[in-house]
């Protein structure tokens, strides 16, 4: 990624604790749901290992591999009945998308049709997808009311993502906006 230091330090950061938080989430709750949390966890930690600036040396291929797998196993939560899981593919392929992208941004600049690090169309359209996730998600933050979390019942609720359903949409929003601001330096 080409981020100002600060920037990468603070998108490392807001992943890192983010990857961290979903960690302790995936302790609790059904299998499904503990999967689920992994697979945050995944991604906002290797999120975090991607954005730190000024590390050359990390290998694009291994991000890859890693982004890769998390989606794999996204889809296959996805197919096992874990609605959200449709972005985590998206968002793992994004991520797959960005470590190649950095993988050719120094050898292969400029050639046909691809800006410096990717191809700017499938970009754009990246970033309008991380974008309108994330606006979406909004009042998915707001706290239960009445025992009643948006769109089902509190315990329903603490079995998606622990005791506080805001709290896992807060996770996959901040991701969200990590991403938008990620492809923001393809």
């Amino acid at each position: 990624m080409h981020t100002p230091g600060l920037v990468g330090w603070l998108l490392a950061a807001l992943c890192g604790l983010t990857g961290g938080y979903c960690l302790v989430r995936a302790r609790v709750g059904p299998p499904l749901a503990r999967q689920a949390a992994c697979v945050e966890a995944v991604m906002g930690i290797g999120m975090a290992a991607m954005a730190v600036p000024g590390a050359p040396e990390r290998p694009p291929a291994a991000f890859a591999v890693l982004f890769g797998a998390t989606a794999l196993w996204a889809a296959a939560l996805l197919v096992a009945g874990v609605a959200h899981q449709a972005h985590h593919v998206v968002e793992g392929l994004a991520m797959v998308y960005m470590a190649v992208a950095m993988a050719t941004a120094g050898s292969a600049s400029g050639h046909a049709g691809h800006g410096p690090g990717g191809v700017p169309l499938l970009t754009g359209a990246l970033l309008a997808y991380f974008a309108l996730y994330a606006l979406a998600s909004a009042p998915r933050l707001l706290p239960a009311v009445g025992g009643r979390a948006h769109g089902a019942g509190g315990h329903a609720a603490a079995g998606r993502g622990g005791a506080f359903p805001e709290v896992a949409a807060g996770c996959r929003m901040t991701l969200a906006v990590a991403m938008f601001a990620m492809l923001l330096t393809v």
